[in-house]
């Protein structure tokens, strides 16, 4: 989904000649989910997965997916991936990290 929603952006950027760009932050692990509200009903995440997830979107880079060691480790056989290095987190100090690219790895495709 998110190498969707950031290709979408790119494309309609493009179409009406616009830099658009996204960044896109990805964490995995538990979360607690729930309906709030007595009128008006949220569906809502919570939990330091989610609080990672965003912490990896405030600290990415404009056009990239920078995700955590724990979707790096799930899909790492499944795409490419970049290093990016450690980045100051805040709340966690540093966190290694990586940038998901788009591209299925080779085996893959050949099925």
């Amino acid at each position: 989904m998110a190498l969707r929603i950031r290709d979408a952006t790119r494309g309609y950027g493009r179409q009406v000649e616009l830099p658009l760009e996204l960044r896109i932050g990805l964490n995995s692990g538990p979360v607690v989910a729930g309906v709030i509200g007595a009128t008006k009903f949220i569906y809502d995440l919570w939990g330091d997965t989610v609080n990672l997830a965003s912490r990896m979107e405030s600290t990415g880079v404009p056009g990239q997916i920078q995700v955590t060691r724990n979707v790096y480790e799930r899909l790492r056989d499944k795409f490419e991936f970049e290093s990016r290095g450690s980045v100051q987190v805040k709340g966690k100090g540093e966190i290694e990290t990586w940038l998901m690219h788009g591209q299925l790895r080779t085996a893959d495709v050949a099925g």
